[in-house]
């Protein structure tokens, strides 16, 4: 047994994500005397913050009403001009905007880099006393004898690969609070273990997901409009009947966010959704934009798509869920932060009463009640059957507009379809043999690039000896299964070439797991079709750095 130091606080926050910062500012607003810490895995608030981005400031306006004036970095560049194209292989069909429902317009948003924001945010929160434990991720969760949640212990730090202390070992600490709010983000490892303990998604749908992969560029100054939004359907996830699309946002000096988003829901394990999105850089609109200019970062982040029916109850005995760790993701306006930051504020506010009121690890039943009776489940209600419809025809044009006119009923009070229902990513995926492999174009080294340069750019670093942070449960499974009658699709779906099938001294496949790589984006843990891989949180600070993602 291993003896651990404990530090009591009022309220501890696991992740530094929009959603977790806005709960402490939000608690340390309501009551200044409350003791507020937030535990985030990555080496520093924003490091692995991945998003377009495109905010909507609906709610940093009710949490920090002077944060134009007041240096916020997203401030920078306001939305100037919206696209909508639908893509073929050698052209566009631009869908007007006119079309769509007013809420799907981007006037009055921003664009700019979701992880500069948390950063600016930290900066808030610690002003008003909320203590930021960058590096220090929560490996586990704490209970009392009776089932609530008292707390997390943070993960140990300087262990081996087979789990033995090494000389520079330093325990983990149990940080004990009277509630404990988890804002892990997309497919978070402690918030899985939640819904399953206490049965929190038994009446909702299974969640589901995509995964975006993003860079950034330094484009031609003559090519860049600062304030352009781009949102792109169609090539080519069109050619394999799947579903996603990509985004190119022109954001400040001269950078533009580009990245694309595959559902997770594909049928055929032969799709490559790090390859896709190089083939969609060859599409001579999007490349035309990108000629001349400079990649200069590179990350990949699951999403959650699920929708309203997809949200799980969101409290528990001394606990709350918040943010992407309950799924508010706008599939449709591609946003989230700003339902993440409400999440945050209203959980700020339950809590603080709750504790004012003598109260400690029971249900806030309140905060669940203000979320479901708040604007965001009034915004995601308009939404809800958009990415069911989508699915149901494999991304095809015609779902495109079933699920427009769709969002037009609800929005005209008149909805005619029922909430429809979800499947789980992982259930998703048909045998290989009834499908062709895919063949991809070599990448080009200027517009399209290879995998493993990819992750260099995303300064992606872990402690090698340390244990592996994706546990396979059965490998024969693995061989049997993911491989003989999948074809091995997590060498294609990990957008960082974790994973590899190679050939043992015997002739017989081998799983390699290149866990340095892992850009901690779930995917694996989402898609695997017998749920065989689990993602847990490696050694404090591993993972991507990314400097403006």
């Amino acid at each position: 047994m291993i003896e651990r130091e404990s530090m009591p606080y009022d309220v501890v926050i696991v992740g530094g994500g929009p959603a977790g910062l806005a709960t402490a500012i939000r608690l340390k607003q309501v009551n200044a005397d409350l003791s507020v810490c937030i535990l985030e895995k990555g080496s520093e608030i924003g490091a692995h913050i991945l998003s377009g981005a495109v905010v909507d400031p609906k709610a940093l306006d009710e949490l920090l009403p002077d944060w134009r004036e007041d240096g916020c970095p997203m401030a920078e560049t306001p939305v100037t001009d919206n696209w909508h194209w639908w893509l073929t292989p050698t052209g566009k069909m631009p869908i007007p905007h006119m079309v769509m429902p007013p809420f799907m317009s981007n006037d009055g948003n921003y664009t700019g880099s979701l992880g500069n924001l948390c950063r600016w945010l930290a900066g808030k929160a610690e002003e008003l006393g909320v203590e930021i434990f960058p590096g220090f991720p929560a490996a586990e969760i704490l209970y009392d004898d009776n089932g609530a949640v008292i707390g997390v212990q943070t993960g140990d730090m300087g262990v081996d690969r087979e789990g033995n202390p090494k000389p520079d070992f330093m325990a983990g600490m149990n940080l004990l609070a009277k509630y404990t709010v988890f804002c892990e983000g997309a497919r978070g490892h402690l918030t899985k273990r939640l819904k399953a303990k206490y049965d929190l998604e038994r009446d909702c749908q299974p969640q589901k997901y995509g995964i975006g992969i993003k860079e950034l560029w330094d484009i031609d100054p003559a090519k860049h409009v600062p304030g352009r939004v781009l949102h792109t359907q169609g090539w080519p996830l069109s050619e394999s009947g799947s579903g996603g699309g990509g985004f190119l946002y022109h954001q400040a000096n001269n950078q533009v966010a580009l990245g694309f988003v595959t559902t997770l829901d594909y049928a055929n394990p032969y799709v490559f959704p790090f390859e896709e999105f190089q083939r969609w850089k060859q599409h001579p609109e999007i490349r035309s934009i990108l000629e001349g200019g400079k990649r200069v970062s590179y990350g990949a982040r699951a999403i959650n798509e699920g929708g309203w029916q997809a949200v799980p109850h969101l409290s528990f005995p001394g606990g709350v869920l918040a943010g992407c760790s309950a799924g508010f993701v706008n599939v449709p306006r591609i946003k989230g932060s700003h339902t993440a930051m409400k999440s945050g504020i209203l959980a700020g506010e339950a809590i603080a009463a709750a504790i004012g009121a003598g109260r400690e690890q029971d249900s806030l039943v309140e905060y669940e009640d203000s979320v479901r009776s708040s604007w965001i489940a009034k915004e995601l209600q308009l939404v809800q059957n958009s990415e069911p419809i989508l699915a149901k025809f494999n991304g095809d044009m015609l779902g495109t507009v079933l699920a427009g006119i769709e969002m037009w009923l609800r929005y005209l009070k008149m909805p005619l379809v029922k909430p429809m229902k979800h499947h789980a990513d992982s259930t998703t995926l048909q045998r290989a043999d009834l499908y062709q492999p895919i063949h991809y174009p070599k990448p080009d080294g200027v517009i399209s690039f290879d995998r493993l340069t990819s992750v260099s750019f995303s300064f992606t670093n872990h402690e090698e000896e340390q244990p592996c942070h994706l546990k396979v449960a059965d490998l024969e499974l693995q061989k049997s299964s993911e491989l003989a009658v999948y074809a091995g699709p997590s060498t294609r779906y990990c957008p960082a070439g974790v994973y590899e099938w190679l050939t043992d001294e015997n002739g017989q496949p081998k799983y390699q797991i290149n866990a340095q790589n892992c850009v901690h984006c779930k995917t694996c843990d989402i898609k695997d079709p017998n749920g065989n891989i689990t993602w847990v949180a490696p050694e404090g600070g591993g993972g991507p750095n990314y400097p403006n993602m």
